[in-house]
């Protein structure tokens, strides 16, 4: 069976992009990572995936007049790498209607928080400032709506006394890099699938779609 065709989309560092790379090494892995693709011309996460041997590509976003014509330069790209699903790894750019309307369900992005709760920027440090005792990280679709899609699956850590925002958005990266790995396998598989706003993951239990992480 022939392996799912990831794009993956970042702007920075790369590490959850690194990580899919990682799992991706493994022959069993049902993925392969065929191109990445950033905004930025000097991101990190550019070099990762170049030295990695993958197709990589910089669409500036600044070269195009609108959000829309940007979308679309990008998702030429992917379509020129037979991408069959397009893994968002912290992309810094909100897309126009016209690219999750046209990658439909094929999508998917990770947000560091337990969500519907913290989306947008800084997410850590609104859980710290809302003193929640547990916040995490969360894969799901992407919708027109920013960090609004339905939810795939969580991994959730503690807020703990003192923590400052690096501290928790370390510990919450680390369940990032598990997570991401494990949800692009279920597409990989098969068996995720969407219905009515709803995620099911075939042959998987609904509370084996949330990981928990005591580690402090």
């Amino acid at each position: 069976m022939a392996k799912l065709k990831v794009g993956v989309l970042i702007s920075g560092r790369g590490s959850n992009m690194a990580s899919l790379v990682r799992a991706a090494w493994d022959e069993d892995y049902p993925a392969e990572i065929a191109c990445v693709i950033s905004n930025v011309g000097n991101a990190p996460g550019v070099k990762i995936a170049r030295d990695a041997g993958i197709a990589t590509a910089v669409i500036a976003h600044g070269d195009y007049p609108d959000r829309e014509t940007f979308d679309r330069a990008i998702s030429a790209e992917l379509e020129k790498h037979h991408v069959r699903l397009v893994a968002l790894a912290g992309f810094m750019r909100i897309q126009s209607p016209w690219f999750p309307h046209h990658w439909r369900n094929r999508v998917i992005n990770i947000h560091p928080s337990l969500m519907p709760l913290f989306p947008g920027l800084r997410a850590q440090q609104q859980a710290i400032d809302a003193g929640a005792r547990i916040t995490g990280c969360t894969v799901h679709f992407v919708t027109p709506e920013v960090d609004a899609g339905p939810v795939i699956a969580q991994a959730a850590v503690p807020v703990l006394a003192g923590d400052s925002e690096d501290k928790l958005a370390a510990r919450i990266l680390r369940q990032e890099h598990r997570l991401y790995p494990l949800v692009v396998r279920w597409f990989g598989e098969g068996r995720v699938s969407l219905a009515d706003g709803r995620v099911e993951v075939k042959g998987v239990k609904p509370g084996a779609t949330l990981l928990f992480s005591a580690e402090p």
